[in-house]
């Protein structure tokens, strides 16, 4: 369901100033831990919140109504942020914030390429 209206351009730009903020914590975060185990905190926090705003929301009722595709398509989802959350981790821990976070941001380039191949965007 995509909105005509502008909001979109908003959490577009929060979700890159929390992507931002994300690196500089994560970095300073696994200075003295094991990256994967900084991942598992990280994913827990996620999940209390996540979970918090569905309930809150008491969207959690329609679960049971997500047909199986689409639940496919976001266990896939979860599969791909939790690697790429897992190697993002491990990289942040070997190098620079400054020299990972583009090499991760270069994904955008990879997001244009594959919404043309997969999703027939143009």
């Amino acid at each position: 369901m995509e909105s005509n209206s502008r909001t979109w351009w908003i959490y577009a730009l929060l979700s890159a100033v929390f992507a931002a903020l994300t690196t500089i914590f994560a970095k300073i975060g696994v200075e003295n831990v094991n990256s994967n185990l900084a991942t598992a905190i990280r994913t827990v926090v996620i999940l209390v919140v996540a979970w918090g705003i569905v309930f809150f929301e008491g969207s959690v009722v329609n679960i049971l109504a997500i047909p199986s595709k689409t639940m496919i398509f976001l266990l896939l989802s979860g599969v791909s942020t939790g690697l790429s959350w897992i190697f993002y981790f491990q990289a942040l821990q070997a190098a620079k914030a400054s020299l990972v976070a583009p090499i991760d941001k270069s994904s955008l380039v990879l997001v244009l390429l594959f919404s043309v191949i997969f999703l027939g965007e143009d």
